[in-house]
């Protein structure tokens, strides 16, 4: 999305970007969790450089 996070963990995982979103968007919708995860992942991205 806005970060790369999508794009770095489907290259980590080895799936595919758009599953990662899409997965994100389900996350937001239906748990609400989706936001707190991708920022998350953006330290973890982050830190991990």
């Amino acid at each position: 999305m806005i970060f790369g996070v999508c794009g770095w963990l489907a290259e980590k995982l080895g799936w595919k970007e758009s599953h990662i979103r899409i997965g994100f968007l389900v996350g937001v919708l239906v748990f609400g969790v989706g936001i707190t995860m991708y920022l998350v992942l953006l330290i973890v991205k982050l830190l991990s450089k």
